[in-house]
């Protein structure tokens, strides 16, 4: 769960890939329970900043922080320990596992922390609940509409408490009700929860659900500003 602790200051960072900049001196702080929307047109380095930022990908120069931890600095083991225990993810086409139950896949993040099968079973149960998906615990992914695939993978991303959630394109593959649906249920359970939303869009309807909108062009911020979250 978010606290005040969990700031992500992300100070000077600059990633390439061959003679390609991604990121150009792009400093951001986002503070603990703060929703917001990354936007920019394809190639302006949206996705690679939220890549950056979760630890995912390690910037050439610069530094990230959640708190008091040096995220960039960490060996990869740790940032894999991190990125499991502290963030969580939503991606486009949701990433579930097809042969496992949608109970099965909200549990795995606790199965991979040492959870008891039964008791992560229960605790994922009540997050298919808690998402609108009663009675859907064992259906696999393949039997599930898209808006409820990624209520599926929302409830995966939630389901260990994180401080952090990280959606790149999360209603991408919906149409637009079922992702204004899927938006509004993400924003929501991250205030509940006190965990804080960065999401990558093309959208600008997907990031007014957001209370912040930074833009990105040519691999650095052109804008920072207050959304006025209506919804």
């Amino acid at each position: 769960m978010g606290t005040m602790n969990d700031t992500i200051r992300a100070t000077h960072l600059v990633k390439t890939y061959g003679t390609v900049k991604a990121l150009a001196d792009v400093s951001l702080d986002v503070q603990s329970g703060e929703s917001l929307a990354i936007m920019g047109p394809s190639g302006s380095g949206k996705s690679t900043l939220l890549h950056v930022l979760s630890g995912i990908l390690r910037p050439d120069s610069g530094t990230v922080r959640l708190g008091e931890t040096n995220v960039t600095d960490l060996r990869d083991r740790d940032r894999s320990h991190l990125r499991r225990e502290r963030f969580g993810f939503v991606f486009q086409d949701g990433q579930l596992v097809d042969e496992l139950t949608a109970a099965e896949n909200v549990a795995f993040p606790l199965l991979l922390a040492g959870w008891k099968r039964s008791k992560a079973m229960r605790e994922a149960t009540h997050w298919l609940d808690r998402l609108g998906l009663s009675g859907m615990a064992g259906r696999k992914p393949g039997e599930m509409s898209g808006g409820q695939a990624q209520r599926v993978a929302i409830a995966r991303s939630l389901v260990h408490h994180p401080a952090v959630v990280f959606a790149d394109e999360p209603t991408g593959a919906l149409d637009q009700a079922t992702g204004h649906e899927v938006m509004q249920i993400l924003t929501t359970v991250c205030q509940m929860s006190g965990a804080t939303l960065i999401v990558v869009t093309h959208d600008m309807e997907v990031a007014k659900w957001c209370n912040r909108l930074v833009e990105i062009r040519d691999a650095i911020i052109h804008d920072d500003r207050k959304l006025g979250v209506g919804r």
